[in-house]
């Protein structure tokens, strides 16, 4: 992990990142890091607490989202089993652009189930959509 990376997540874990840097973008930052740094349950801990407190920093503590950010996490995961250990941020998201697209793990969510508080609450098993 290079310096600027540790610098960020030093910044999201003491609450001092900008609310700015912390969108999408920096939410998939912040999950490929952690796996890099922890396994895949280690990551899941370590980024709800990051997330939970940055949230409450900032007088929102019902921001956080458990199926979202495991989802995310698990897609990151998975993709990072193909790579190499020494594979930049960047260089990920350039191999995996869909990462990028919010919506890109919805299809695997009826309409307004992640709008729910147990999806919010607790990882909601992803169910493939049926097409009629």
């Amino acid at each position: 992990m290079d310096e600027a990376d540790a610098s960020f997540l030093a910044a999201l874990e003491s609450a001092t990142l900008p609310p700015t840097d912390f969108g999408h973008h920096g939410h998939l930052r912040a999950g490929f890091l952690y796996l890099q740094r922890h396994d895949f349950p280690g990551a899941c801990v370590a980024m709800k607490r990051a997330i939970q407190a940055f949230a409450a920093s900032l007088g929102k503590a019902t921001l956080y989202h458990e199926t979202m950010t495991i989802a995310y996490l698990a897609l990151i995961a998975e993709r990072l089993a193909d790579e190499p250990a020494s594979i930049g941020f960047e260089a990920f998201l350039a191999r995996y652009p869909e990462l990028t697209r919010v919506d890109y793990f919805r299809r695997y969510y009826p309409a307004g189930e992640l709008d729910t508080p147990e999806a919010r609450a607790t990882f909601l098993l992803p169910r493939p959509r049926r097409d009629s």
